[in-house]
């Protein structure tokens, strides 16, 4: 063989070797950040969690759960925040539908209640169940996490902070927030997405909560070195309790990380003109919805543009 053949393969396997040493760093990093974050994880309540068929590999939609996690608080172990993400791998759009966690819907064996009342009695699924019964929206895997996981979750991923831009000045939990452009960690960021202590209150929080997705989404990018991003996704998805298969979840990282995804849509549910007030009912102050409005306004905004 030709010593010019030789330095060829010989650069070939070292090449080779590099990527291999690299990859099994990740795998490490990776598994060791995981193992760190899931001992507090608790992932009884939504082990019977059956997701709706994928009929388009390159669509998904993920169900977020926010629970509020306090065993003190008297709707401790409800939903504190609802809502579905969807995204087209082909078209690189995503799409967020926030559900208002006052919303009255029948749900199983339970009748006419809050929402957010439906992971209380029966987690993911049961509240998988209700949105596909209420909205027909299929749901093929759902996230939840508490309040400290989510400050962990923030933390970890964006370490220099998140940019946001405050629309008013708030105040809770012992956490001042001033109107205007400035830098949060994660304990503010949840602050700023829970508030809903005035005149607007669930309608003013849903649309705060849809700006720091957003904010999320875009600063993305830039959030943490490439040489951190094994171990710290590792820790991340040690925060989640969550049925994506990892490789969907790396995967789905990759094109966020890229910045080549599109700017995030987003649809509040109920839609404008479709509910109304009621403080008569056993549940108490609710919204009553007209939901076939909100299930062909649903519709319609996951077919939006859906074409490349």
């Amino acid at each position: 063989m030709k010593k010019t053949g030789k330095i060829i393969i010989g650069l070939t396997l070292f090449i080779l070797l590099i990527f291999t040493a690299i990859g099994s760093y990740a795998v490490i990093e990776f598994n060791s950040g995981k193992k760190q974050a899931q001992t507090s994880i608790n992932k009884t309540k939504n082990q019977n969690f059956s997701g709706d068929q994928r009929t388009d590999m390159k669509e998904i939609s993920i169900m977020i759960i926010g629970d509020d996690g306090r065993e003190d608080d008297e709707d401790g172990g409800r939903s504190d925040t609802l809502m579905v993400a969807h995204y087209n791998r082909e078209t690189k759009q995503p799409k967020l539908i926030s559900i208002m966690r006052d919303s009255y819907v029948e749900i199983p064996n339970h009748g006419l209640e809050k929402i957010n009342a439906a992971y209380a009695y029966g987690g993911a699924e049961l509240t998988r169940q209700v949105l596909k019964d209420s909205f027909d929206l299929p749901i093929n895997y759902y996230i939840s996490l508490n309040f400290n996981h989510f400050i962990q979750l923030i933390n970890e991923l964006y370490p220099n902070g998140v940019e946001i831009d405050a629309e008013k000045d708030i105040n809770l939990d012992n956490v001042d927030i001033k109107q205007g452009a400035q830098v949060m960690d994660g304990n503010t960021l949840l602050q700023y997405a829970r508030f809903r202590m005035d005149e607007e209150g669930d309608f003013g929080r849903i649309r705060r909560q849809q700006q720091v997705m957003d904010a999320l989404a875009k600063q993305a990018k830039n959030a943490v070195p490439i040489t951190q991003l094994p171990k710290i996704a590792g820790q991340a998805m040690g925060f989640l309790d969550t049925n994506i298969p990892s490789e969907t979840l790396i995967s789905l990282a990759k094109d966020f990380l890229s910045g080549k995804v599109k700017n995030l849509e987003t649809l509040s549910v109920p839609v404008e003109n479709s509910w109304s007030f009621n403080d008569y009912t056993d549940a108490g102050s609710v919204l009553e919805i007209d939901e076939e409005q909100n299930k062909q306004a649903i519709h319609a905004f996951l077919a939006e543009g859906e074409q490349k």
